[in-house]
């Protein structure tokens, strides 16, 4: 081989090395020696609800057999950096919270933003005006100001920007805060409503990308420190409520002509822009779209995930979001929403609910998942107000007739994660040994160890943690999420 083209495969050669995504550092200081897992509990038919049901100690551990089932937990393997969870703050949430009592209110937000009397909320995501969860369609200009001349955010003074503070404040001082438009104001779309879906006019192209910055402007001086946009809710879907239609292309062209370079000439370069923000099934080609091309790619931090693909019938698309991980390692994942959908107040307590929940988390941290994001934290005895009667079920609901807060099962499947799962942990290789259990790991900043342990089987299933040479015996009941901390 000659001199040059020697020259020319190291060259090469060292290009694609250093082009790999960086492996994360192992964790080579974890032990459990002299350890105790601490294992908190919910499970049906029961009083037990993030109770904490038991200690265990770590013994030796020798080769598992099959009858046996294990989770094993590799410290020395790490992924992504752990985000956060939380649910989004609607108008809806907002006026429903509005009607509480004042104990009832700081029940409320002790239950979601607290780390000793709730399960430690630390992301929101809210709208850039309305969306379906509102009680009626508006915008923050007047129709027709194209130039946003007549921009306000004076509508969520009432009820949404006092709960987003109170909420910052129960959560001490910090959420990362998030927002996604429904629609653009009727004027710019093909279809002159902000329903039913239609399209942005192109002429309106630069008009639309000024008005998120307006909007992050207008709440930053508010004292709510925005951390990013996505680009459009459900974005394939024609919806009878406030939708719009943006094919990957259209969404690309938009984000790399528009959007992105009207983000930073406007200093808000540093805010996170998300894509796709819809559901499992086609969010691969609307990553291959956006993502390998370079010019709009650069703008993009990542990819938004709702679960909704369902409704065709088939299961959650979990490989999916593996898949968009897999072919874009250096672009991260978000899930930005999730509900029960079809509201009925005799499902508040169906536990299939809260196992819907868990069993989405857990595949989709394992995926690569960075961070998740329920839908509505609060709702109406009729799964609103919705102006468009699109009614769901909520973690937590209220009974305004009454005043009484009503915690569904999907808030403690929540609060198995939020609660003990702490932003800047990073996800640890685990693996349960037979389909009866799903698991995730999670080590925090703190060096404490999170495993969450879920059995969705009708029986209760004895099970070891197994790290390394060590392994702790212990018993899940039957339709039950363990949390456990080491």
């Amino acid at each position: 081989m000659k001199k040059d083209n020697i020259k020319i495969y190291c060259l090469l050669f060292s290009a694609l090395a250093f082009a790999q995504p960086k492996q994360q550092q192992p964790n080579k200081n974890f032990s459990v020696d002299g350890k105790t897992v601490t294992i908190y509990t919910t499970a049906e038919n029961t009083d037990l609800k993030l109770s904490e049901t038991d200690k265990v100690t770590f013994s030796p551990a020798e080769q598992p057999v099959e009858r046996e089932i294990s989770i094993f937990v590799e410290p020395k393997k790490s992924f992504q950096t752990f985000m956060g969870i939380g649910g989004a703050i609607t108008d809806a949430s907002a006026e429903v919270f509005a009607k509480l009592s004042a104990a009832k209110q700081q029940e409320f937000l002790n239950a979601y933003y607290t780390m000793d009397k709730g399960i430690g909320y630390s992301l929101m995501r809210t709208t850039i005006h309305s969306s379906d969860f509102s009680s009626g369609s508006y915008t923050y200009i007047q129709e027709g100001d194209k130039d946003l001349k007549t921009f306000s955010i004076e509508h969520d003074r009432q009820f949404r920007i006092p709960l987003i503070k109170k909420a910052i404040q129960a959560a001490g001082g910090k959420l990362l805060l998030y927002a996604s438009p429904w629609s653009p104001p009727a004027f710019m779309k093909s279809n002159k409503t902000m329903l039913k879906g239609g399209t942005l006019l192109p002429e309106y192209n630069q008009a639309w990308a000024n008005y998120y910055t307006k909007f992050i402007k207008a709440y930053e001086k508010e004292g709510m420190p925005i951390w990013g946009i996505t680009v459009q809710n459900e974005p394939m879907a024609t919806q009878t409520w406030e939708s719009c239609i943006f094919t990957a292309e259209a969404e690309r062209d938009f984000l790399k002509n528009f959007l992105g370079p009207t983000m930073a000439k406007e200093g808000l370069g540093s805010k996170k822009i998300v894509v796709w923000d819809h559901n499992r099934d086609l969010m691969n080609q609307r990553a291959n779209v956006i993502f390998s091309d370079p010019a709009a790619a650069k703008y993009a931090w990542g990819m938004g995930f709702h679960w909704y693909e369902t409704w065709a019938g088939g299961t959650p698309m979990y490989d999916n979001v593996q898949k968009v991980h897999e072919a874009y390692p250096t672009k991260n994942l978000l899930f930005t929403e999730g509900c029960v959908e079809k509201f009925d107040p005799s499902k508040y307590q169906v536990w299939a609910n809260g196992e819907r929940y868990g069993a989405s988390m857990i595949n989709d941290f394992n995926n690569g998942t960075v961070g998740w994001t329920d839908w509505n934290i609060l709702l109406d005895q009729t799964g609103g107000p919705n102006h468009v009667s699109n009614f769901c079920l909520a973690p937590i609901h209220a009974d305004t007739t009454t005043g009484e807060l009503i915690y569904t099962p999907s808030y403690y499947y929540i609060g198995h994660f939020s609660k003990f799962i702490r932003p800047d942990a990073k996800r640890i290789s685990t693996v349960a040994s037979r389909s009866q259990l799903l698991s995730t790991s999670f080590l925090n900043t703190d060096g404490k160890m999170v495993t969450v342990v879920m059995n969705q089987s009708n029986a209760a299933v004895p099970y070891n943690l197994v790290i390394s040479n060590k392994k702790a015996t212990m018993e899940i009941p039957a339709h039950a999420i363990q949390t456990l901390v080491y």
